[in-house]
């Protein structure tokens, strides 16, 4: 199947351009986790070699009702480069989306590796260096974004920006699983949430993507960056949008899509 995989990841690499792809049905089966983050992992060498920067891991499908929707039972995760990050208060061009959407999410910075497979709660919170509120404006190389488990995956977790939070909050005192999220574009409220719709609490899906990358030999290290999954529903994006998340304990964060 390498080469299928390749092919698969090909095609993917160049629907950034715009030109999104059919679902990958004829080389992965709806919930083939195996070769998804086979044809993920071939992409983020490939972005590598090309110079691109790897700054941490987002975690997806952490909330229950997505996964039921893709029958899956499991969280998905995805890379973070260094150019994908937009300034608080900064500009996306919607030159360089296809079809974005945006969701608010807690953010973590880790201050400690965390190289064990049976990494826990405790121990990420211990390596906490910083909780940020952020945003996540995910994107699919899928057409019309009929995207399974494995189509998910495959396209790096179908991700594409995001913005963290200039305020740095220590986790100490913070009660993430209860922290409402309201999400405003243009000044009208357009999702909300709380900590809880990531697997409970923000920090038990760090912990989840901790454990899942030490298994794989590719833990997570101090200075990364963890978008622990959404809070609330994403909300499509159109020019010109001013969109601003603000979390219980952590204040706000915002972009404009438009140029700048």
């Amino acid at each position: 199947m390498s080469a299928a995989y390749e092919t698969a990841a090909r095609r993917l690499r160049d629907a950034y351009s715009g030109d999104v792809v059919a679902p990958l049905r004829e080389v992965l089966d709806p919930t083939d986790a195996v070769g998804a983050y086979a044809v993920q992992t071939i992409n983020t060498r490939f972005w590598e070699a090309e110079g691109r920067r790897i700054v941490g891991r987002k975690a997806g499908l952490t909330a229950k009702a997505v996964q039921v929707q893709l029958g899956v039972d499991q969280p998905d995760f995805g890379v973070l480069f260094d150019d994908m990050r937009i300034a608080d208060g900064g500009n996306l061009d919607p030159a360089q989306t296809i079809q974005p959407k945006a969701e608010a999410e807690i953010a973590f910075v880790l201050g400690a590796d965390l190289p064990d497979p049976e990494t826990t709660v405790e121990q990420v919170a211990a390596a906490v260096a910083s909780v940020h509120a952020a945003i996540e404006i995910v994107d699919s190389r899928i057409a019309d974004w009929k995207i399974t488990f494995a189509d998910t995956v495959a396209d790096n977790g179908s991700s594409a920006f995001f913005v963290l939070a200039e305020a740095a909050t220590p986790l100490a005192g913070l009660d993430l699983e209860g922290a409402a999220m309201a999400m405003t574009v243009n000044g009208t409220v357009v999702s909300t949430g709380v900590g809880a719709a990531a697997l409970g609490n923000p920090l038990n899906a760090a912990a989840w993507l901790a454990r899942t990358l030490a298994e794989r030999g590719e833990p997570l290290k101090v200075g990364d960056v963890l978008l622990a999954g959404a809070l609330g529903p994403m909300v499509a994006l159109t020019p010109g949008d001013h969109v601003v998340a603000t979390i219980d304990g952590l204040g706000d964060v915002r972009f404009t899509y438009g140029e700048g």
